[in-house]
């Protein structure tokens, strides 16, 4: 006798997961390279070799490495507050202003658990991470969306509606959420909008929570400004080596945020998944001490593919996109999809090989997709042309 599935509590409703980015499969078409653009590829880009000789001497090592505090070894914490205190712009204590998390991911959920209760109002820029908006709404949260003008002209950068924000935070928001540079349009937020920001959350008596994971990949000359050295106590910084790095495999990233916050984050783990893998933890060792030019390469080999791609796109009448400033995203407009866009989505897989990240997944963008342009060069560059005949013939 078929047994009828244990209900799921309202919330998971609530949250919506059912086009969970990355999750898609589909069999290629014959004589075409399947390019998954829903997340970077590893083999593509690999991780720096110091980072695979570190894992593998933790394994080796056995004991020092297996099971550490819940939140992390306190030899990785010291060595990562030192170098983030230098990245950032901010002093960080390591013994209680750090936490290593089970990636990125799960430092986000941790920290939005930790500062958000049922009923809250949560100011969530959009578009930004998928997550965010997900987990605010699980948690039983209203997120309130704030713009983040990205459609602008070449040249010119993304700017924050701050009179949203301001709106958002009269309204009853307690707490911001956005990620720098932006997932998914790669927009670099200027220094002007990170020091309106930290100066809102101080007039309102509230709290941000920003994801810098790709802060170390910025093009050209861009100027990047850390949120914590404007907001250090009003702030809770998520980073980790997943990205640029191509560490995502060992799912390790950091959370720096006031003692309190660190505190609440450590006594949720401790019952989530008590730690972030022990030996997984020796991939931050090596995390800012590449060797001389790794960094300067692999940002230089993404600018050349986003270049690349960004003119297959500008050529095509039936798609656009702004040029990123950072990070491996590029968001990607295509009008006749509105109405339609998991129709354009299911025929890029299926007729084009390709698999992308649908707009909505940011919010209310329905004309919009999204790609991770960290892959094989030619590659990307054909799966490009691809989707601009997918388009035009939409």
């Amino acid at each position: 006798m078929a047994v009828a599935p244990w209900p799921a509590p309202h919330r998971f409703q609530r949250m919506n997961a059912d086009h969970a980015p990355g999750q898609e499969r589909s069999e290629v078409p014959q004589g075409l390279r399947h390019v998954d653009f829903s997340h970077g590829d590893v083999s593509a880009f690999p991780p720096p070799p110091e980072v695979v000789d570190a894992v593998t001497a933790a394994l080796r090592d056995g004991g020092r490495y297996a099971y550490s505090p819940y939140r992390g070894h306190s030899f990785i914490r010291e060595l990562v507050a030192q170098r983030l205190s230098t990245f950032t712009g901010a002093p960080i204590d390591p013994t209680s202003e750090v936490i290593v998390t089970p990636g990125t991911q799960g430092g986000l959920f941790l920290a939005l658990s930790a500062l958000v209760e049922r009923g809250d109002k949560v100011a969530v820029v959009a578009p930004d991470y998928f997550a965010n908006r997900k987990i605010v709404e699980y948690l039983e949260a209203t997120p309130v969306p704030v713009e983040l003008a990205y459609r602008t002209a070449e040249g010119e950068p993304a700017r924050l509606d701050l009179d949203e924000l301001r709106a958002a935070f009269a309204g009853g928001a307690r707490l911001l959420v956005f990620s720098n540079p932006n997932n998914p349009t790669g927009a670099v937020y200027t220094s002007e909008d990170i020091e309106a920001i930290a100066a809102l959350a101080t007039e309102f008596d509230a709290f941000v929570i920003v994801d810098q994971l790709y802060s170390r990949q910025i093009f050209g000359e861009h100027p990047f400004t850390h949120l914590r050295a404007h907001a250090r106590e009003r702030c809770l910084t998520l980073i980790g080596p997943s990205k640029t790095e191509s560490v995502s495999g060992c799912r390790v990233g950091v959370a720096i945020a006031p003692a309190a916050i660190i505190d609440r984050m450590e006594q949720l783990q401790g019952i989530v998944s008590l730690r972030a893998a022990g030996y997984m933890q020796a991939a931050l060792e090596p995390w800012f001490a590449e060797s001389e030019g790794w960094l300067d390469q692999r940002i230089a080999d993404h600018a050349r593919i986003r270049d690349d791609l960004h003119a297959v796109f500008s050529a095509s009448g039936a798609v656009s996109t702004r040029l990123t400033e950072g990070g491996s995203y590029l968001f990607l407009d295509v009008p006749a999809a509105k109405g339609r866009i998991d129709e354009f989505v299911a025929k890029l897989r299926t007729e084009a090989a390709v698999t992308v990240t649908r707009g909505p997944e940011f919010g209310d963008f329905p004309e919009s997709v999204r790609l991770n342009f960290s892959q094989d060069h030619q590659a990307a560059v054909d799966a490009a042309r691809r989707i601009v005949q997918v388009a035009e013939r939409l």
